[in-house]
């Protein structure tokens, strides 16, 4: 019995491995290969446009899921709960997309602008899902319809955006934060947007190291919020602060978001997960967190 459950363990971490690697290489690569025409051609025969979209990834990943027993495990175990076709509207709605408008402009290397995903272009929509068998499951979204949102470009590289995946991945730091928050990371503000909308948060403390960043949302995006009043921005290493001045701020709340995605974050997650014993009374969360705990 314990000789076939490590086999299973085994099975199962070859399987996250393939996925994650076939999924990368896709995102990476080719994010927008798949096409409206082909995704119909699929819907013809009855299928939802999602059910058409994972066939077509299936495919192009070369898994056989009619005739070989371990592409079709594989599919109906990963690809039924990783692929996800998204309502435009639901984000669009979103008070920060609702309220906040981005203008077009460039200071220094930083560029604000709006990006924009194209129909049936894959993306990253939510953190890792952990099955209790241990299979993790990526969360990819795509669209039917165009989709622009807003960024900001480093040395024209996309490095801060407000997508479905920051909206989701973000959700419970929002609906948790009371009392004084600190938040390490501005961006374009999402976060600390949403929680200075919240009656249960008395001020925002932002720790942000980016000039540039910092004066392109004072500017363009600060004086659209409602509550502009509760937020102050503070120049600094999020690190150097944890160490030295997070202590004299007595925060209820802290939430940090200064990675890109998993791959740089895990290290900068743990430095500052070093910071906490500092403050036992203050609740920290972390962007991404559920990713980062599946490779740790």
């Amino acid at each position: 019995m314990e000789y076939d459950n490590k086999i299973t363990t085994y099975k199962i971490k070859e399987d996250n491995y393939k996925v994650f690697a076939l999924l990368s290489n896709y995102l990476n690569h080719a994010p927008d290969f798949i096409k409206e025409e082909e995704i119909s051609e699929i819907a013809q025969n009855g299928v939802s446009s999602e059910y058409a979209f994972k066939l077509l990834l299936a495919s192009a990943f070369g898994l056989d899921i009619v005739d070989n027993m371990d592409d079709k495990e594989l599919f109906n175990k990963y690809f039924d709960q990783m692929i996800h076709q998204l309502d435009a509207n639901i984000y669009y709605n979103n008070p920060y997309y609702k309220n906040i408008k981005i203008p077009t402009i460039k200071i220094g290397n930083s560029e604000l602008k709006y990006e924009n995903y194209k129909p049936f272009e894959g993306f990253v929509c939510n953190d890792i899902f952990q099955t209790e068998e241990g299979r993790q499951i990526p969360q990819v979204g795509f669209f039917d319809t165009e989709f622009m949102f807003p960024a900001i470009l480093e040395n024209d590289r996309i490095w801060m955006t407000i997508t479905p995946n920051e909206i989701e991945t973000m959700k419970e730091a929002v609906d948790q934060a009371f009392g004084s928050v600190l938040t390490y990371g501005l961006g374009l503000g999402y976060y600390t947007y949403m929680v200075s909308e919240k009656d249960n948060v008395e001020s925002v403390t932002v720790v942000e190291m980016n000039e540039d960043v910092i004066h392109l949302f004072k500017k363009n995006v600060l004086p659209q919020f409602r509550n502009a009043h509760k937020i102050n921005i503070i120049q600094a290493d999020a690190f150097e602060y944890a160490g030295q001045h997070m202590t004299q701020g007595n925060y209820d709340f802290v939430f940090t978001d200064l990675w890109h995605d998993v791959s740089d974050g895990i290290d900068m997650y743990l430095k500052m997960k070093s910071y906490e014993k500092q403050s036992p009374d203050t609740v920290f969360t972390y962007w991404i967190q559920k990713s980062i705990l599946c490779y740790c």
